[in-house]
Parts: structure tokens; sequence; C-alpha cells
């Protein structure tokens, strides 16, 4: 069975190490100018055929189906893809996720619709297009607020912080137009985690346990797994959370909901219809990585189980390069990407696993001062 997948970075290379004891097969579609170094080996990297820009929809989805070797199903490894590309391959194979879900995560200002419209809870918001509904926004939410572009945001890019009226000022001198934004108001958040979810396309779903995350100027830096002190009014909000999102759309594959804490609340910030950052550590720490279970889902195989054995931690490596020699212990894992360093760019992650929770957090810290200190 061959799997093709629209990109060809991180994501996609951990797609496919899951997915070769299964005896799947890869194809991966490369943005224009990727050289597809992570997935190097691991499958077919294919690029949009020359003057893809001046073909028909129709014509494109063909030939891109055509030159990925005819796959049995299309997936990605993230939000920004064509949308209208996925829907029109729908005529080719099965695409998972619905190229829908896709469009509902990869704007902010739809995203936000989807969360209100299934009744979940997140930070007041508003949508606006020109600086003045930006200075109106931020005179209703009141300061402080984030500011975030409703397309091209990841990692904290396109995304500004508004403390103060001098804030405000600086950035509407700065930008004389401003793309379609949301601006949140900023909330006292006393953690953030983020659930891993997984459907089949026959219905059956399953979750691994909510994770904890730390970030670092937008960046996810680190997780912790299962996440601690989940009070049972805590665990009902996530078991409703999860209800409404998978009642939303029709939605096959892992599904990630980023979410904060507030005084005991439940409020989303993000949707991802893919594979994620925070379910890294489930590849030494689940009996079933988020990875292969995706592939399990839209390839419509049994869901593997996402029981947790123990306690499971995850380090990103952020613009440094290290060696197996420096990281690796008897409960540490070390992933690379094959991928060159620039200035907080992704290129690995070190999965620990240990027993004992403290002796987890310790090891966790430690690490951390370790690599960045």
């Amino acid at each position: 069975m061959r799997i093709g997948i629209l990109g060809c970075g991180q994501l996609a290379r951990m797609m496919a190490l899951a997915g070769w004891p299964m005896g799947l097969q890869f194809s991966f579609l490369a943005d224009p100018g990727d050289t597809g170094d992570c997935v190097k080996g691991l499958g077919d990297l294919v690029q949009y055929p020359e003057g893809h820009a001046s073909l028909s929809l129709q014509d494109l989805a063909e030939r891109v189906y055509e030159a990925m070797l005819r796959p049995d199903v299309i997936t990605v490894e993230k939000e920004s893809v064509p949308v209208a590309l996925l829907e029109a391959l729908k005529a080719y194979c099965a695409v998972f996720p619905d190229p829908k879900a896709v469009r509902v995560c990869q704007n902010r200002g739809c995203e936000k619709e989807f969360i209100e419209g299934v009744g979940a809870s997140m930070a007041p918001k508003i949508v606006v297009n020109t600086p003045s509904e930006l200075a109106a926004a931020v005179q209703e939410l009141a300061l402080p607020v984030i500011v975030k572009t409703c397309e091209d945001g990841y990692d904290g890019l396109n995304q500004w912080k508004l403390n103060s009226e001098g804030d405000l000022e600086a950035f509407l001198s700065e930008h004389g137009e401003i793309a379609e934004s949301v601006v949140e108001k900023r909330v006292d958040f006393s953690r953030e985690i983020s659930l891993i979810l997984v459907r089949a396309a026959d219905g059956r779903t399953a979750a691994y346990p909510p994770t904890q995350n730390w970030h670092e100027g937008g960046i996810l830096r680190a997780s912790f797994a299962p996440a601690e002190a989940i009070d049972d009014s805590l665990a009902a909000q996530i078991e409703d959370l999860k209800a409404r999102v998978f009642a939303g759309f029709d939605y096959v594959g892992v599904l990630a909901i980023e979410c904060f804490v507030v005084d005991g609340k439940l409020l989303v910030n993000e949707l991802a219809p893919r594979v994620h950052n925070s379910g890294h550590w489930t590849q030494q720490g689940a009996h079933t990585s988020q990875f292969e279970n995706h592939l399990r889902a839209i390839c419509n195989l049994p869901l593997g189980s996402t029981q947790v054995p123990g306690y499971a931690g995850m380090v990103n490596l952020l613009g440094v390069e290290m060696d197996a020699q420096k990281v690796l212990r008897s409960n540490a894992f070390f992933h690379t990407y094959n991928k060159s360093v620039r200035p907080n760019r992704k290129v690995g992650h070190i999965n620990l696993v240990h027993s004992d929770a403290s002796a987890l957090r310790a090891q966790l810290t430690e690490m951390l001062a370790e690599i960045y200190d």
C-alpha cells in the first residue's frame, strides 16, 4: 500500500519511519525549493510539475497523483497545503483528513469560528482586517492582547504581543496595512496542555493522555505526559471537548488540540489536523506512536493502544547541534531530522521515559539546562 504525503519535513519523515515496518511505501510532494533532506531514503520525492501554476486544477491533480506513483491514500504533514488540490485529488484516491478540516485549521478565523460553533470555550477574540478595526478591537478587549495573522502563522511566526498603548502605536506605525488577523485577549493561564486524538474511517476513536507543554517564544520547548493534576472536573471537560470537536467534522487521522488551563477551565487555543510536535513522546512513551496510529487510521486498520505504561517527556532541539553520544541515556532516545542548523529551527528531539514522575521532571529540567543554558 502506498501513502502519499503532501510535505516532506520531519513529520513526514517520522510517519514514514513508523510505516516502513508495516510494509507501507511512501511518496512525498515537496514544496517548491524543498530538497527533501528529511525524507531522504524513505520514499519517492516528487516536485510540482513544471509550469504547474498555469495548469488547470484537474490537470495538476492528475499529474501529482501519477508522479506520486498512484498512492492509495493521501495525507498531509502540515496545514499550509493547497486545499483545492487536496479536493481535486479525491477524484483519484482517498484523502485524509478531509480537506474541509484542513481548511478550518489553516485559517485562524475559520478555526475560531469552528471552535465557537461546536460550543467549546476559548479566549475572547475579534477578527480584523484594517488598522482601525485592530485599534477598535484592542479597545473592546482591553490590553494585553495577542495579534495573530489568520494564515501563515506557525511556531510563533506572525504573532505579536501588545501589552501597552505604546506597543499598539508601534505596531500600527510599523504595519501600514494588516492582513486578516485574530486579536485575542491574552489569558493568564496556569499551564498549557494538548490532546492528541485519533479517529479511524469507521468512527473508532482513541486518545493519548493529556500532555503538558512549555513554550519559549511561541515554539514548543518541552512536553511531559501524562499531564499531572487532571482532576475530575478537568477530565470531564477534556472528554466533552473531544466529543464536540469530533462531532464538528468528518475527521480521519490524528488531530491535536492545544489548550490553556485558566482557573480550572479548559480553553481551546489551536487545532492541528495532523501529527503534532507535542505528541513526539509517544514514539517511546506509548504502546503505539501517534505516527503509527495516524497511518492505521487513514489505512482503515485497527487502531493501536494509546496506553502509557509510565511517564514520558520530550525536549525539542531548536537551532542546536547535538550528537547521540552526548544525549543518549538508558532511558533517553535521540531523533534527528537530517536538517541543517539555523536559529530556532527544529532539527531533532529527545524522548525520555521513566516509571517515576518526579525523577522524569528532574531529568527534563537537567537536560533543558544542559542544552540551552
